[in-house]
């Protein structure tokens, strides 16, 4: 298969793999629309490193040994809902805003309330990653979807440096993608219009989470 053609395979695949609605996009969107921009797009970065190690292991040819072992199988999937629950109650725990923070929803004042939320509710660059890493090394259905791409899609005796250069561009489109989402959720106008309900947003995605855990742990059986 020739480079450019495989270029564009990969591109239109992993595009409609990244926009497609998944644990991965729960997560950022949660972690948008309550700590902000910048955590939205640190979450991303995890998201995208994650993606770098299923990449490895299929160009090791792991994948396919992953994606016909039932029993590592079940145990990822294990390890993956029960991370998917473990975010999920952490984000149903979310309380209401102090009523202070609530008093500063116009647009004069969003600098200083951008300002204190930073110090109050940002965790921090290594804990936000991590939660965007593990998130996506956990999910079960990445190396069924990596065979697919280098045993079907690709051609298997592509040289190693071709293989590099589509992986480095699969990082590269996930989080393009993901940096579009937090863009579009960080917009002024929408996070003053959800700011009110923020916990109430952390406990929506927080379930959303959680039913996403239990499915991955249920179908394991």
């Amino acid at each position: 298969m020739e480079f450019w053609h495989g270029f564009l395979l990969i591109t239109s695949v992993h595009l409609l793999a990244a926009a497609s609605p998944g644990p991965d996009f729960v997560l950022v969107s949660r972690e948008t629309l309550t700590k902000g921009r910048r955590t939205g797009l640190i979450c991303s970065l995890g998201i995208t490193l994650g993606l770098a190690v299923h990449i490895i292991y299929s160009v090791l040819g792991l994948a396919a040994v992953i994606a016909h072992s039932q029993p590592l199988l079940t145990a990822i999937k294990w390890l993956g809902g029960s991370y998917l629950i473990y975010l999920g109650w952490q984000g149903i725990q979310a309380k209401p805003k102090p009523t202070s923070d609530l008093a500063l929803d116009n647009p004069q004042q969003e600098a200083i309330k951008q300002a204190k939320q930073d110090v109050l509710k940002a965790d921090s660059t290594l804990a936000t990653l991590r939660r965007g890493f593990f998130c996506n090394v956990f999910n079960p259905k990445a190396p069924v979807y990596f065979v697919a791409i280098f045993t079907l899609v690709l051609s298997p005796d592509i040289p190693l440096w071709q293989l590099s250069i589509y992986g480095v561009w699969m990082m590269v489109l996930q989080m393009a993608w993901f940096s579009a989402v937090v863009m579009l959720l960080s917009i002024p106008a929408i996070l003053r219009r959800f700011g009110r309900i923020e916990h109430w947003i952390n406990r929506i995605l927080g379930s959303a989470m959680i039913i996403l855990g239990l499915n991955l742990i249920l179908r394991s059986r």
